[in-house]
């Protein structure tokens, strides 16, 4: 009987540990931080300047939890992210040259960047589930192949912004002011925008995963596909469906790269970003075998590896 309370005890311990860990993980390198670098860590500015500079990934890490969940994965994301961006700001600087209004210019641009994204995705979806290609291989030759397009298209090189087009630069810089909240040095801390976008991504796939059936259907498919197959579920069409997902999410991410940069680099924007999303994502708990994930423990991740590497430089 004391042998199993002891094994009861170890069990409910360990489960603990799996729900939780990263929550404690997330503590105490925030308290290690706080505690090391008291002088600059926990001024609003420099929090609000890491959110700001990892918000892009936050959101492609949300993206991947989604895909992973669902029993897939894709490598392609960082190449995604910089042909989204490099097509988005081509769309922009092309209308805006053609005497179209500034603001319309990149509210097109940000579409089209999007949209791409999503397009992209798609086509690794039907590769993996139509096609009946491993993910990983599919991927892996997305990765190449976004990334040499991109290449190709800047010519090695940068694409900036027209001149005269600050839109961008305005909403990267530009953000929500709460006027007596955290208030630093008499003047009110700003959220950016990017900031704000990756919150709200997290919330989005938060609720989809929870939710929504698509969401349950993620974890069915990635848990047991032939069980799902077998209980009615349209099994390519979920997983195509996180794969677009993906896709638009780092869609998403490279008009926020945009922002903040006002330019692509044509071999910089999204590189090595889908090993941060992985990591992210395993970080906060998700099952790379699928079906077992949550996306606030990406979050966290995401969290855990600004302050590791807040913590090396």
């Amino acid at each position: 009987m004391d042998r199993n309370k002891v094994a009861r005890g170890w069990h409910f311990a360990l489960s603990g540990l799996e729900r939780f860990g990263v929550v404690i993980a997330f503590v105490a390198l925030f308290a290690y931080n706080a505690i090391t670098q008291s002088e600059t860590f926990l001024k609003p500015e420099n929090l609000r300047n890491l959110l700001n500079q990892n918000a892009d990934i936050g959101v492609i890490a949300v993206g991947m939890t989604l895909v992973i969940i669902a029993g897939g994965i894709d490598l392609s994301v960082g190449a995604v992210m910089a042909f989204a961006a490099a097509v988005g700001m081509i769309t922009m600087n092309a209308l805006f040259n053609g005497e179209t209004n500034e603001v319309l210019a990149v509210v097109i641009g940000l579409a089209t960047g999007i949209g791409l994204g999503a397009a992209c995705g798609l086509l690794n979806g039907l590769l993996v589930t139509i096609g009946r290609i491993p993910a990983f291989i599919v991927t892996l030759a997305g990765l190449i192949g976004f990334r040499s397009v991109t290449l190709a298209i800047a010519e090695g090189g940068e694409i900036r912004a027209a001149d005269g087009l600050t839109a961008l630069q305005t909403f990267g810089r530009g953000g929500l002011e709460i006027p007596g909240v955290l208030d630093y040095y008499d003047q009110p801390v700003i959220f950016y925008w990017n900031i704000l976008i990756f919150f709200a991504v997290v919330i989005a796939g938060q609720l989809l995963l929870s939710r929504t059936r698509l969401g349950r259907h993620f974890i069915a498919v990635g848990s047991n596909e032939t069980a799902a197959r077998y209980s009615g579920i349209a099994v390519n069409r979920v997983r195509t469906w996180s794969y677009v997902l993906v896709g638009a999410c780092a869609g998403i991410a490279a008009l926020m790269s945009l922002t903040r940069m006002n330019s692509v680099s044509s071999s910089g924007v999204g590189h090595l970003a889908e090993l941060d999303a992985i990591a992210a994502v395993v970080i906060g708990g998700t099952a790379m075998t699928g079906g077992r994930g949550r996306v606030w423990g990406t979050m966290l991740g995401v969290l855990i590896l600004i302050m590791i590497s807040n913590m090396l430089t």
